[in-house]
Order: structure tokens, then sequence, then C-alpha cells
């Protein structure tokens, strides 16, 4: 499977649309039997006409090497397997084959992910990492293959040779065939697992939210994902719970995903979720809102454990938790620990860690939903012990964490944070074998990297270098004593009250975390 962080977005160049709605009837014509470029060109017939299931997974699964591969069996005449598509009474519906049409018509438009069609999909909202690989594919197809634009000044050049003209014809009426699926939407959705199970399969978070696609965890996580943006999985709500959605699902993002994070970190200023890449943060946004709408009783367990959404309501207040939970994390609302991530949720090489996110996620959350209001209090008592050995002790947690087994790192990770805690307010100090003990481990770990013997800096240490530096004279909380994300979080407290007729100059105003302010300062 292709890097994460280097996957090309063609998500834009095949519209969707929700075939489940559309009565099935057989066709009175005979189907075309193959699909060209030209349907893709101005004018073109069946290019318009194409969509995808609504419940289709993202086209963004190829690099920009597979990009490349595909154009260049393409225009030399190598093989290329059918596409398979279903006719419905308005639409034609793409089964397999997504990623094969949607690169033919990145080439013809030009746009690998931050072209006009892409702009218009996404609402404008294309991340750096997105349009640095559309750049990067742009340039591969320009330098390997040529450009659509070039094959089309070949067509209207005059002294192109004869040999030079059939191959550029040869190419621009090539088809790739098709194969029709017979039947309703019922044998067009059966025909799309059986396929995508094969091949190159969906993988674990892909068929989960294609399978789970109408239950509130699944549509509010694809609704994040994008800020409220590109294809609307939720259009079948009424309008105002679709503008609730949109808001919440933009202001989730704003609140995790912001600012984008680049390598090597040069600010403490970090997106609290980590990368915005589709996959990795799609896996990230389904455990956050289901940590975050669980009860006492740790319900729901799973996206299957809670109904499909009919309404929109249970989509609407997903969104609402998540947003609760976050502003317990992050932002200025009066609960807000402001919890700083290159502290909390960044290991020692300054990448973000999933583990580290989403353990502190699932201790806050569970204490917010037994309503356990003594743990804020405890937390802010220890906060500057507690963050001293976070620091201090990142090479060591994240030894801890890679010993344990993937499926178990988030829960190690909450345990240990909870006993670090517990035993600090117990006035009982730590080492390092307390850190191994909590976390299940037994013996001595052997702490540190593989010896670097280059000469030039890599990013990870130019990272590591920054953010221990940085942290070393960051602002701190002069209530608790804690590291400050004043980017995100901060609270304005006047030092002498305002009922103490404090003035609000600058000589009486301090910045504290939002909870410090309301609910510790006596």
């Amino acid at each position: 499977m292709a890097s994460r962080a280097n996957l090309v977005n063609l998500d834009a160049m095949i519209k969707r649309a929700d075939f489940a709605s559309e009565e099935s009837e057989e066709s009175l014509f005979e189907n075309v039997s193959t699909i060209s470029v030209r349907d893709f060109t101005k004018g073109g017939l069946i290019g318009p006409s194409l969509r995808k299931p609504d419940f289709q997974r993202e086209t963004n699964h190829w690099n920009p090497q597979q990009v490349i591969s595909l154009l260049e069996c393409f225009t030399s005449g190598d093989l290329i397997p059918s596409v398979i598509l279903w006719q419905s009474p308005t639409f034609l519906f793409v089964i397999d084959g997504g990623h094969r049409l949607s690169v033919l018509r990145a080439w013809i438009e030009d746009d690998y992910g931050d072209g006009p069609l892409s702009q218009a999909y996404f609402g404008g909202e294309i991340s750096k990492e997105q349009k640095k690989i559309a750049e990067k594919t742009r340039s591969l197809v320009n330098s390997s293959i040529g450009s659509w634009q070039h094959f089309q000044a070949k067509l209207d050049s005059e002294e192109l040779e004869a040999s030079e003209r059939k191959k550029v014809n040869a190419i621009i009426s090539r088809g790739l065939p098709i194969q029709w699926v017979k039947g309703d939407a019922d044998k067009a959705e059966s025909s799309f697992f059986k396929i995508n199970t094969k091949g190159t399969p969906l993988d674990e978070i892909e068929e989960l939210l294609l399978k789970s696609r109408k239950r509130p965890i699944s549509i509010a996580a694809r609704a994040i994902i994008r800020s409220g943006k590109g294809h609307k999985y939720w259009s079948a709500f009424d309008a105002h719970k679709s503008q609730q959605i949109e808001a919440h699902a933009k202001s989730l993002h704003q609140i995790l995903f912001e600012p984008e994070i680049n390598r090597p970190v040069k600010t403490l200023d970090l997106p609290l979720g980590g990368s915005k890449g589709v996959r990795t943060a799609l896996q990230v946004l389904i455990e956050f809102l289901l940590i975050s709408n669980r009860n006492q009783q740790g319900d729901p367990k799973d996206v299957y454990g809670m109904p499909e959404d009919q309404s929109g309501d249970g989509t609407v207040e997903a969104l609402r938790k998540g947003i609760k939970l976050a502003a317990r994390i992050t932002g200025n609302d009066k609960g807000s620990l402001g919890l700083h991530p290159a502290v909390y949720f960044y290991g020692p090489s300054g990448r973000h860690s999933s583990p580290m996110f989403m353990g502190t996620v699932k201790l806050i959350g569970s204490k917010l939903a037994n309503n356990d209001s003594l743990f804020f209090v405890k937390i802010t008592r220890v906060r500057q012990k507690l963050e001293r050995i976070l620091v201090e002790n990142k090479d060591l947690i994240a030894t801890i964490l890679q010993k344990n087994m993937s499926a178990k790192r988030t829960d190690v990770y909450a345990t240990l944070l909870e006993k670090i805690i517990d035993r600090l307010d117990s006035s009982t100090d730590i080492n390092e074998q307390f850190l191994i003990d909590s976390s299940g481990l037994r013996g001595k770990l052997i702490v540190g990297s593989a010896e670097y013997l280059g000469k030039k800096f890599s990013d990870d240490a130019k990272s590591q270098a920054f953010i221990y530096t940085a942290l070393a004279s960051a602002m701190k909380c002069p209530i608790c004593n804690g590291y400050l994300d004043p980017e995100k979080s901060v609270s304005y407290d006047h030092v002498v009250r305002a009922r103490e007729d404090g003035k609000g100059d600058s000589g009486n105003c301090q910045l504290t975390h939002p909870y410090c302010n309301q609910s510790i300062k006596q």
C-alpha cells in the first residue's frame, strides 16, 4: 500500500450520487462497449453521466507513480483492465475502475487534486499536502508522458509526421473496455462489494465506512475530514440539519487539524489530531467520536452501536458531543484544560503519536462520562510535575508504546497517564521503572534510536531539537505552572480581581488556562 502521505486525490473527477434511490429499468438500447478520453472532453457524452455510488471510497488511493503507470499503459497501447458500470435511468454508475477513469479525466483537466474541479469540489479547502502531491504528479506526467494539451497541440500542427499523427490519433480514439452489471441497485451494490474484496481489497477503515455509511459516527467522521466540504454524505437530511452538520464539522476540523503540520517542526503551534491526511485522520476521527459519545457503561463500543440515522439528529448529536469533549482539551471555553500538543500528543522526534492523543482523549472522555469533576482538579494540582515527566520521558514512553501491540496502545497509555496523575497526587516520586511497570511491562527497556551516521541533520533530529529548545522557554500558566498553548487556548485573568477594584491594564493581566482561571483560582 502506498504511503499515506504520498497519495493523489482524484475524488473530484467523478461526482457521486445515491443509486439506492434509483428505480431500476432494463435498458432498451445496446450498451456501448468502450469509454475513451474524448468522453471527458467538452461535448463528450458518457463523461458527464458518470457517477460513483455515494458509498464509494474516496478516489485517493493511488500514488503519483501509479498515475504515471496507467497513463503510460494508455498512451502505449498496453492492456488495461475493463471498467465495470451499472446503468440507472439517470446515470452511469462506476462499480469498478473509478481510479482508472479518474486518472484519464485528471489528465484531460490537468487537475491532480488542486485544479478548478478540485477547488470547487472541496470548497477551496485543499491542504498543503494535497497541493504538494498534485504538483509532483503534474510534473511527472508532463516530463514522462506529456500533458493532454501537449497532445492536442500536436494534432493541430500541420508539420506533424504521418507516423506521429497516427500514434496521437490512436491515443485520442482509444477506449477502455466496459463490462455492464445487469440488474437492480441491490445487484449493483452486491457486485461492488464482491469486486472490491478481491484484487486490491478495501482496507479496514474503508470497509467500515462503507458498511456503516448511514450511521452517525461514519457520517460525522466524513464530514469532519473535509471540514463540511466535498461530497455531502448527509445530503438526504433536511437543510437545517445539513447546515448544523457542516458547521459542527468545520469547527471540529479546525480544533483537531489546524494549523497544518510541516516537517521539520518549527513552531509549537501544532495540530492536536496530527496530519489531516485522509486515511490517517479518519481512524483518529472514528475513535475520537466513539469516545466522545460513550456513556458510563462504555457504549457505543463501535460504530454499529448506534442506529442508522434517518433524520440527521444522530449525526448532529455525535458532532455536538465531539465538540464538548474537544472543548475540555483545548479552546477558550471556561472548562478547557488547554493541553499543549507538544507535551501531550507528540513523540520525541516531533511526530504526532496517535496512542498518546487517543489515550489522553479516552481518559478525559471517561471522566466526563462519569461526571468526575475531581479528576480535573487533581490533574491541575499535579500538572507542573506531570508535564515535566511527559517531556523528560518522551523516549521511554515511545518505547513503551512500541513494545505493545498497536491495538492496545491507546488503552495502555490511558492507564499509564492516570497512574502517573494518581501517584503524583499522593506526593510520591516517579522513576523510569514505575513508568515501565505501570504500562504492564517488566524488566528494563533499552531506550534510544538507531545510531545515525549521516552528517546532515534529519527532519526528526531538527524537530526534536526545536521542540525541546522551544519548550524550555515556553509560556506557562501562573496558576498551575503548566505549559500554555496561547494560539489555541488562553484566558486573560485579572491578577487583582475586578470585583476587588482590579484594573483592566496590562500590568494587572496574566495569561492562564481557562479552567485554571474559572475553576481553580481562589
